[in-house]
C-alpha cells in the first residue's frame, strides 16, 4: 500500500505523462531503428511492428533496470531534495511532462529527435530550479554526468559511422562487387550469423538484468557462451537457412515456401519445377530496387518492330476500354459511396446497437490502431515524381549503386537479425528514458523516503514501458519513418544490414558502461558512414542530416527551459 496518499495525484500525472514518455520513444526513436529495415524492403511496415513489440519488450523487461539507474540517479545527486520525498516526486513529474509533451509536438511534425537528450536535458532542467546550476553533475560524475551523455553528440555518430561503414565495406569488396557475389554471399553466410548471434548474446549477457545474475559467472563461462552461443547459430545457418536460400535464389524455385525452412537438409534434395528461372515465371526473389536501371526504362518490346496493322489493332483495343489501365479519378474517389449497413429507425433498437458495433465501431477502432501499419512509406520517403523535393531525392540515389535482387535477398536475412538485435538493445537501453523517472515517482510514492541509488526497477514498470514502447510504433512510427531511411540516402538489405548491425555494437558498448547513448544518434551515425562508402557526397541528403542534428542541438535547452520553468513556478507558487 502507497504511503504518501496525499501525493496521488502527482502518481497519476506521473503514470499519464510516463505512459506518453514511452509512446513517443516508440513512434520517435523506435521508428528510427526499423526506418532501415522497412526503408529497404526487408521488413513489411507490419513485420516490423510486430518484431518490434516481441524484441522492444524482452529487452526492456530483461535488460532496461541497468541503464534506467544512470538516468535515475546520475544527473542529480539526492542530496538536492534534502530528503524532501514530495519535491523529488514533483522533480520527476516535471520531467516527464516536459518531456514527453516535447516529443509529441516533434514527433506530430516529423522532427526526429533523441528522446535519451530530451528527458536527460529535462531531470537537468528541474536539478537547477530546484538547487540552481551546482546542483546539476555537469562534469564527467564517474560516467554518470551530462558531459558524459553530451559527449554523446560527436561519440556515438562516429563510433557507429566507423562500424557501420567497416562491415559494409567488408561485404561490398568481399561480396557484393565479385564476378559471383552470390556464391560469395551463401559462402561468408556463416561468418555473418556468427557475428550477430555473438552480438545478441553480449546484449543479453554484459546488460543483463540483476536478476539474472550473469555479470557474476566466470570471465570464462560468460566468452565460452559468446562463442557459443554465434557458432549454434551459424551451425543452424548452415543445416536449415543455406539449403533454403540456395533453392530460392541459385535454383530459383518459385514454389518454395516459408514452411520449407523447417525441412533442413532435405531440402538439398528437392525436386525444383522445370521451368525455374525461365521467361514468364514469378519472381523467385522480391525486388529490392528503389530506383529502376538504365536498361529498363524502354521496354525490350520497344526495340522490336511492330507493323502498321499490330499497331492499328492496338489502337483499336484501347479505343473500346478507354479506363482500362486508368486510375480512379478524383471525383470518383470523393463520391460518398452507399452505406451498406444503414441505420432504420432508432438507433437504441437492438438491431441497430448490433449494426452500429459490428459495422461503425470496430471498423473505426480497427482502422486508427491498424492506419499506421497501412501506411506506404517509400512512397512518403522518395517523395512525388515531378515534385522538387522528387527531383532532389532522384540526385541521391543516382550517386549510389544497386546490386543484384539475389544477392540483396541473402542480406534481407541477415538485416531481420540485426533488426531485432537493434531493437533488444533499444529497448533496454532507451526504456530508461521513461521507467527511470516514473520509478523515483513510485517508489517515493510508496514508501514515503526518498528514493535511493540501489533501489532495483520494479519488472512491472519494464513491462508497462516496453508495451507502451510498441504500441507508439504501430500507430505513429510512419510519421517519423518518412523522413528517415530512402530521405537520407539510397536503401538497400546489405546497406541496412550494415547500419543496423553497427549501431547495434555501438548501443551494446555504451550499455556496457553505463553510458546512455542515443540510438537515434547511432544509426543517423551508422547510416552516413554506409552513405559515404558509395565514394560520393551526393549520395547523401545533407539537408536531412543538417535538420537532424539541429533537432538534437534545440532539444537540450527548449526541454530543459520547460521542465525547470514548470518546477519553478509550482515549487514557489504562492499558497495559503
Amino acid at each position: 500500500m502507497p504511503t504518501l496518499h496525499q501525493y496521488d495525484y502527482l502518481f497519476a500525472f506521473g503514470t499519464i505523462f510516463a505512459a506518453l514518455d514511452a509512446f513517443n520513444i516508440g513512434a520517435n526513436d523506435v521508428a528510427n531503428s526499423f526506418a532501415t529495415s522497412v526503408s529497404s524492403k526487408s521488413l513489411t511496415m507490419k513485420q516490423a511492428c510486430f518484431a518490434a513489440a516481441i524484441c522492444e519488450f524482452a529487452g526492456a523487461v530483461l535488460v532496461g533496470a541497468r541503464v534506467a539507474d544512470t538516468i535515475k540517479n546520475g544527473i542529480i545527486p539526492l542530496t538536492v531534495f534534502q530528503n524532501n520525498a514530495g519535491v523529488q516526486m514533483l522533480a520527476f513529474v516535471c520531467a516527464l511532462v516536459a518531456s514527453s509533451v516535447w516529443l509529441t509536438i516533434c514527433t506530430r511534425y516529423s522532427f526526429t529527435i533523441s528522446t535519451t537528450y530530451s528527458i536527460v536535458s529535462a531531470v537537468a532542467g528541474v536539478g537547477i530550479a530546484i538547487g540552481g546550476t551546482d546542483a546539476v553533475n555537469w562534469g564527467w560524475n564517474g560516467g554518470k554526468g551530462l558531459a558524459t551523455i553530451f559527449a554523446g553528440f560527436a561519440i556515438a555518430p562516429a563510433i557507429s559511422a566507423g562500424f557501420a561503414a567497416v562491415i559494409y565495406l567488408m561485404v561490398k569488396y568481399g561480396v557484393l562487387v565479385r564476378r559471383d557475389p552470390v556464391k560469395w554471399g551463401l559462402a561468408t553466410s556463416p561468418l555473418v550469423f556468427f557475428l550477430v548471434g555473438s552480438v545478441l548474446t553480449l546484449s543479453i549477457i554484459y546488460k543483463g538484468a540483476p536478476s539474472l545474475g550473469l555479470l557474476k559467472k566466470p570471465k570464462s563461462v560468460t566468452n565460452g557462451a559468446i562463442v557459443g552461443t554465434g557458432a549454434s547459430l551459424a551451425a543452424l545457418a548452415m543445416l536449415f537457412w543455406l539449403p533454403f536460400v540456395y533453392l530460392k535464389i541459385v535454383k530459383k524455385d518459385y514454389t518454395l515456401r516459408w514452411y520449407h525452412f523447417f525441412l533442413g537438409p532435405l531440402n538439398w534434395r528437392r525436386q525444383v519445377p522445370e521451368d525455374a528461372g525461365t521467361l514468364g515465371v514469378a519472381d523467385h526473389v522480391p525486388d529490392y530496387r528503389l530506383k529502376k536501371d538504365e536498361d529498363e526504362h524502354v521496354p525490350a518490346s520497344a526495340s522490336v518492330p511492330r507493323s502498321s496493322d499490330e499497331h492499328d489493332m492496338e489502337k483499336e483495343i484501347s479505343s473500346e476500354s478507354p479506363r482500362a489501365n486508368q486510375l480512379p479519378s478524383k471525383l470518383e474517389q470523393e463520391v460518398e459511396k452507399p452505406d451498406e449497413h444503414p441505420i432504420v429507425g432508432p438507433w437504441a433498437e437492438p438491431k441497430n446497437l448490433y449494426i452500429i458495433a459490428r459495422y461503425k465501431t470496430i471498423p473505426f477502432f480497427k482502422k486508427v490502431f491498424t492506419h499506421g501499419m497501412n501506411v506506404d512509406i517509400h512512397a512518403l520517403q522518395t517523395g512525388q515524381a515531378g515534385t522538387p523535393e522528387g527531383e532532389r531525392m532522384r540526385k541521391v540515389y543516382e550517386n549510389a549503386k544497386q546490386y543484384p535482387n539475389e544477392v540483396e535477398h541473402l542480406y534481407s536475412f541477415m538485416q531481420v537479425l540485426t533488426a531485432c538485435t537493434a531493437s533488444f538493445a533499444h529497448g533496454a537501453n532507451d526504456v530508461s528514458n521513461a521507467v527511470g523517472p516514473y520509478a523515483v515517482i513510485y517508489q517515493v510514492w510508496k514508501s514515503g523516503l526518498s528514493s535511493s541509488s540501489k533501489e532495483p526497477v520494479p519488472v512491472w514498470i519494464l513491462v508497462f514501458g516496453g508495451a507502451m514502447i510498441s504500441i507508439g510504433l504501430a500507430t505513429y512510427g510512419y510519421n517519423i519513418m518518412a523522413v528517415l531511411g530512402n530521405k537520407i540516402t539510397l536503401h538497400s538489405p546489405s546497406r541496412g544490414f550494415s547500419m543496423e548491425l553497427g549501431a547495434a555494437i555501438t548501443v551494446i558498448l555504451a550499455s556496457q558502461y553505463g553510458l546512455p547513448v542515443s540510438t537515434t544518434m547511432c544509426i543517423t551515425g551508422a547510416t552516413i558512414g554506409v552513405s559515404l562508402c558509395n565514394g560520393d557526397f551526393k549520395s547523401t541528403n545533407w539537408r536531412m542530416i543538417g535538420w537532424i542534428f539541429t533537432g538534437w542541438i534545440i532539444t537540450v535547452p527548449i526541454v530543459g527551459t520547460i521542465a525547470g520553468c514548470l518546477m519553478g513556478i509550482i515549487l514557489r507558487a504562492p499558497h495559503f
